[in-house]
């Protein structure tokens, strides 16, 4: 709990141990490679693309975790609903952003997502021109770190379903189990909690998860 708000600002990528002063500048070029070289050389991706894969990418930032409108989306950077899509799979696939959908499994490449994450909360910092919300940096760590061994799906009630059986509800310290009352295997997830209680569980345990 004591390093958990320097960890989302800067301890998802092991050498912010080397120099945190220059830490989201090496984040930064780290993006611009992955979107300006490793993307064309492997991915195909032509180079007049990139510059529109950035602007989504800053888009993004700015709003996650925020359910997509795809075409405003694509009105905003000027291209078809489809080449957006593919786009949004794109940055997906370079692990920059991270994607939920009702229906975790057997999503195409032409269906929207239900929500747009970045991939981590470091990356919220290095990216977007304001400072991140909390409510959505506790909610794409969580997202983050469960998803690694996990499968996740977006809920009708709470905001994860995980394995298709246990629903997650992340909040504050102050949350209230008002939006998951009388569901089975609900959970609250608390920020700014030390120890769990009753269906209460401090976030940053789910650090510990891998």
């Amino acid at each position: 709990m004591k390093y958990f708000d320097e960890y989302l600002r800067w301890g998802y990528f092991p050498f912010f141990i080397e120099d945190k002063e220059f830490y989201f500048q090496r984040l930064q070029e780290i993006i611009n490679m992955i979107i300006d070289v490793e993307l064309p050389l492997l991915r195909g991706v032509d180079n007049s693309k990139t510059i529109k894969i950035k602007q989504l990418l800053f888009i993004i930032a700015q709003s996650s975790p925020f359910k997509p409108n795809i075409s405003k989306l694509a009105e905003r950077i000027e291209v078809t609903r489809n080449t957006m899509n593919e786009y949004i799979k794109i940055l997906a696939d370079a692990k920059l952003i991270n994607l939920l959908n009702k229906n975790a499994i057997g999503i195409s490449l032409l269906q929207k997502p239900d929500k747009i994450f970045l991939e981590n909360t470091n990356l919220a910092y290095a990216i977007s021109n304001t400072v991140p919300d909390k409510g959505s940096l506790r909610e794409t760590f969580f997202y983050n770190q469960i998803s690694e061994n996990h499968i996740v799906s977006y809920p009708d009630k709470g905001d994860f379903l995980v394995d298709d059986k246990v629903l997650f509800e992340i909040g504050g310290k102050n949350k209230t189990v008002k939006q998951i009352a009388g569901i089975e295997n609900a959970y609250i997830v608390s920020d700014d909690i030390e120890l769990g209680y009753e269906n209460k569980i401090p976030i940053w345990l789910f650090g510990f998860l891998y």
